[in-house]
Protein backbone atom coordinates (compact mmCIF):
# COMPACT_ATOMS: atom_id res chain seq x y z
CA UNK A 1 0.00 0.00 0.00
CA UNK A 2 1.27 3.46 -0.93
CA UNK A 3 1.84 5.69 2.11
CA UNK A 4 -0.07 8.95 2.55
CA UNK A 5 3.11 10.99 2.10
CA UNK A 6 4.01 9.04 -1.04
CA UNK A 7 0.52 9.58 -2.47
CA UNK A 8 0.87 13.31 -1.86
CA UNK A 9 4.25 13.31 -3.62
CA UNK A 10 2.72 11.51 -6.61
CA UNK A 11 -0.19 13.94 -6.66
CA UNK A 12 2.06 16.99 -6.65
CA UNK A 13 4.32 15.44 -9.28
CA UNK A 14 1.34 14.84 -11.56
CA UNK A 15 0.26 18.45 -11.22
CA UNK A 16 3.78 19.61 -11.99
CA UNK A 17 3.99 17.40 -15.08
CA UNK A 18 0.59 18.57 -16.25
CA UNK A 19 1.74 22.18 -15.97
CA UNK A 20 4.50 21.31 -18.43
CA UNK A 21 2.27 19.14 -20.67
CA UNK A 22 -1.30 20.45 -20.41
CA UNK A 23 -2.44 18.51 -23.50
CA UNK A 24 -1.50 15.09 -22.16
CA UNK A 25 -4.60 12.89 -21.88
CA UNK A 26 -2.83 10.26 -19.71
CA UNK A 27 -1.71 12.93 -17.23
CA UNK A 28 -5.23 14.37 -16.94
CA UNK A 29 -6.54 10.82 -16.50
CA UNK A 30 -4.00 9.95 -13.81
CA UNK A 31 -4.68 13.22 -12.00
CA UNK A 32 -8.39 12.38 -12.15
CA UNK A 33 -7.64 9.07 -10.44
CA UNK A 34 -5.62 10.89 -7.79
CA UNK A 35 -8.44 13.34 -7.12
CA UNK A 36 -10.92 10.45 -6.90
CA UNK A 37 -8.76 8.72 -4.29
CA UNK A 38 -8.70 11.98 -2.31
CA UNK A 39 -12.51 12.17 -2.46
CA UNK A 40 -12.38 15.37 -4.52
CA UNK A 41 -14.99 14.20 -7.00
CA UNK A 42 -15.71 17.43 -8.87
CA UNK A 43 -12.00 17.87 -9.56
CA UNK A 44 -11.81 14.24 -10.70
CA UNK A 45 -14.72 14.83 -13.09
CA UNK A 46 -12.97 17.87 -14.54
CA UNK A 47 -9.74 15.94 -15.16
CA UNK A 48 -11.48 12.93 -16.73
CA UNK A 49 -13.45 15.27 -19.01
CA UNK A 50 -10.25 17.01 -20.09
CA UNK A 51 -8.64 13.64 -20.79
CA UNK A 52 -11.63 12.65 -22.95
CA UNK A 53 -11.63 16.01 -24.77
CA UNK A 54 -8.01 15.37 -25.77
CA UNK A 55 -8.48 11.66 -26.47
CA UNK A 56 -12.16 10.64 -26.93
CA UNK A 57 -11.09 7.01 -27.30
CA UNK A 58 -9.60 6.75 -23.81
CA UNK A 59 -11.87 3.97 -22.54
CA UNK A 60 -10.65 4.07 -18.94
CA UNK A 61 -11.45 7.78 -18.67
CA UNK A 62 -15.04 7.18 -19.76
CA UNK A 63 -15.46 4.31 -17.30
CA UNK A 64 -13.93 6.17 -14.38
CA UNK A 65 -15.97 9.28 -15.14
CA UNK A 66 -19.03 7.04 -15.14
CA UNK A 67 -17.94 5.66 -11.77
CA UNK A 68 -17.69 9.16 -10.30
CA UNK A 69 -21.13 10.03 -11.65
CA UNK A 70 -22.47 6.88 -9.98
CA UNK A 71 -20.91 7.88 -6.65
CA UNK A 72 -22.63 11.26 -6.95
CA UNK A 73 -26.00 9.63 -7.68
CA UNK A 74 -26.03 10.50 -11.39
CA UNK A 75 -26.88 7.06 -12.77
CA UNK A 76 -27.83 8.39 -16.20
CA UNK A 77 -24.41 10.00 -16.49
CA UNK A 78 -22.84 6.69 -15.48
CA UNK A 79 -24.79 4.86 -18.18
CA UNK A 80 -23.88 7.44 -20.82
CA UNK A 81 -20.14 7.19 -20.12
CA UNK A 82 -20.09 3.39 -20.09
CA UNK A 83 -21.97 3.32 -23.39
CA UNK A 84 -19.32 5.65 -24.81
CA UNK A 85 -16.62 3.35 -23.46
CA UNK A 86 -18.19 0.44 -25.33
CA UNK A 87 -18.32 2.52 -28.50
CA UNK A 88 -14.54 2.82 -28.16
CA UNK A 89 -14.00 -0.83 -27.25
CA UNK A 90 -16.95 -3.23 -27.77
CA UNK A 91 -15.07 -5.97 -25.88
CA UNK A 92 -14.46 -3.93 -22.71
CA UNK A 93 -16.10 -6.26 -20.19
CA UNK A 94 -16.26 -3.79 -17.31
CA UNK A 95 -18.39 -1.46 -19.43
CA UNK A 96 -21.04 -4.17 -19.74
CA UNK A 97 -20.82 -5.04 -16.04
CA UNK A 98 -21.12 -1.39 -15.03
CA UNK A 99 -24.16 -0.95 -17.25
CA UNK A 100 -25.72 -4.07 -15.78
CA UNK A 101 -25.22 -2.72 -12.29
CA UNK A 102 -26.47 0.77 -13.19
CA UNK A 103 -29.68 -0.59 -14.74
CA UNK A 104 -30.05 -2.93 -11.76
CA UNK A 105 -29.95 0.10 -9.45
CA UNK A 106 -32.71 1.69 -11.53
CA UNK A 107 -34.85 -1.43 -11.24
CA UNK A 108 -34.58 -2.03 -15.00
CA UNK A 109 -33.95 -5.74 -14.62
CA UNK A 110 -34.30 -6.81 -18.26
CA UNK A 111 -31.68 -4.26 -19.33
CA UNK A 112 -29.42 -5.37 -16.47
CA UNK A 113 -29.76 -9.02 -17.51
CA UNK A 114 -28.95 -8.15 -21.12
CA UNK A 115 -25.70 -6.39 -20.23
CA UNK A 116 -24.59 -9.04 -17.75
CA UNK A 117 -25.19 -11.69 -20.40
CA UNK A 118 -23.11 -9.69 -22.89
CA UNK A 119 -20.30 -9.48 -20.33
CA UNK A 120 -20.43 -13.23 -19.77
CA UNK A 121 -20.41 -13.91 -23.49
CA UNK A 122 -17.03 -12.16 -23.62
CA UNK A 123 -15.73 -13.57 -20.33
CA UNK A 124 -17.69 -16.69 -19.29
CA UNK A 125 -15.24 -17.37 -16.43
CA UNK A 126 -16.06 -14.07 -14.68
CA UNK A 127 -17.61 -15.02 -11.30
CA UNK A 128 -18.82 -11.50 -10.49
CA UNK A 129 -20.84 -11.45 -13.69
CA UNK A 130 -22.56 -14.73 -12.87
CA UNK A 131 -23.29 -13.67 -9.29
CA UNK A 132 -24.63 -10.27 -10.36
CA UNK A 133 -26.82 -11.88 -13.02
CA UNK A 134 -28.02 -14.37 -10.41
CA UNK A 135 -28.93 -11.53 -8.08
CA UNK A 136 -31.13 -9.94 -10.74
CA UNK A 137 -32.88 -13.26 -11.35
CA UNK A 138 -33.35 -13.57 -7.60
CA UNK A 139 -35.11 -10.20 -7.37
CA UNK A 140 -37.27 -11.16 -10.35
CA UNK A 141 -38.37 -14.27 -8.48
CA UNK A 142 -36.64 -16.56 -10.99
CA UNK A 143 -35.15 -18.77 -8.28
CA UNK A 144 -33.87 -21.61 -10.45
CA UNK A 145 -31.97 -19.24 -12.75
CA UNK A 146 -30.58 -17.43 -9.71
CA UNK A 147 -29.31 -20.72 -8.28
CA UNK A 148 -27.81 -21.75 -11.61
CA UNK A 149 -25.84 -18.53 -12.11
CA UNK A 150 -24.52 -18.36 -8.56
CA UNK A 151 -23.47 -22.00 -8.69
CA UNK A 152 -21.56 -21.15 -11.87
CA UNK A 153 -19.82 -18.36 -9.96
CA UNK A 154 -18.81 -20.81 -7.22
CA UNK A 155 -17.61 -23.28 -9.84
CA UNK A 156 -15.12 -20.60 -10.89
CA UNK A 157 -14.34 -19.28 -7.41
CA UNK A 158 -15.56 -21.47 -4.50
CA UNK A 159 -14.77 -18.66 -2.02
CA UNK A 160 -16.90 -15.96 -3.62
CA UNK A 161 -18.93 -14.59 -0.71
CA UNK A 162 -21.59 -12.81 -2.76
CA UNK A 163 -22.49 -16.02 -4.59
CA UNK A 164 -22.78 -17.94 -1.30
CA UNK A 165 -25.05 -15.23 0.12
CA UNK A 166 -27.19 -15.14 -3.02
CA UNK A 167 -27.57 -18.91 -2.84
CA UNK A 168 -28.53 -18.72 0.84
CA UNK A 169 -31.34 -16.34 -0.10
CA UNK A 170 -32.39 -18.39 -3.12
CA UNK A 171 -32.52 -21.70 -1.25
CA UNK A 172 -34.37 -20.06 1.63
CA UNK A 173 -37.02 -18.78 -0.79
CA UNK A 174 -37.20 -22.28 -2.30
CA UNK A 175 -37.73 -23.80 1.15
CA UNK A 176 -34.43 -25.68 1.19
CA UNK A 177 -33.32 -24.40 4.59
CA UNK A 178 -30.44 -26.84 4.97
CA UNK A 179 -28.75 -25.66 1.76
CA UNK A 180 -29.51 -22.05 2.68
CA UNK A 181 -27.81 -22.49 6.06
CA UNK A 182 -24.74 -24.10 4.49
CA UNK A 183 -24.25 -21.22 2.07
CA UNK A 184 -24.95 -18.57 4.70
CA UNK A 185 -22.31 -20.15 6.94
CA UNK A 186 -19.83 -20.05 4.06
CA UNK A 187 -20.61 -16.39 3.39
CA UNK A 188 -20.10 -15.51 7.05
CA UNK A 189 -16.81 -17.41 7.26
CA UNK A 190 -15.60 -15.49 4.22
CA UNK A 191 -16.43 -12.21 5.97
CA UNK A 192 -19.30 -11.31 3.65
CA UNK A 193 -21.86 -8.98 5.33
CA UNK A 194 -24.90 -11.25 5.52
CA UNK A 195 -28.52 -10.21 5.85
CA UNK A 196 -29.26 -10.34 9.61
CA UNK A 197 -32.95 -11.03 8.96
CA UNK A 198 -32.02 -14.06 6.88
CA UNK A 199 -29.62 -15.23 9.58
CA UNK A 200 -32.37 -14.89 12.17
CA UNK A 201 -34.94 -16.63 9.97
CA UNK A 202 -32.68 -19.60 9.29
CA UNK A 203 -31.94 -19.97 12.98
CA UNK A 204 -35.70 -20.18 13.57
CA UNK A 205 -36.22 -22.66 10.73
CA UNK A 206 -33.48 -24.95 12.08
CA UNK A 207 -35.34 -25.53 15.37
Amino acid sequence: MVSVNKEEEIFLELKAQLFERPNSAPLHYNLGLAYARRGELDEAISEFKQAIAINPGLVEAHVNLGGIYFRKGNIEGCIEQNLKALECDPDFIHGYVNLGFAYFQQGKFEEAISYYQKALKIAPQFPQGHANLGMVYLLQGNIESAIRENQKALGINPNFGLAHHNLAVAFYKKGDYNSATIHLDHAMKLGFPVNPELQKALAIEER
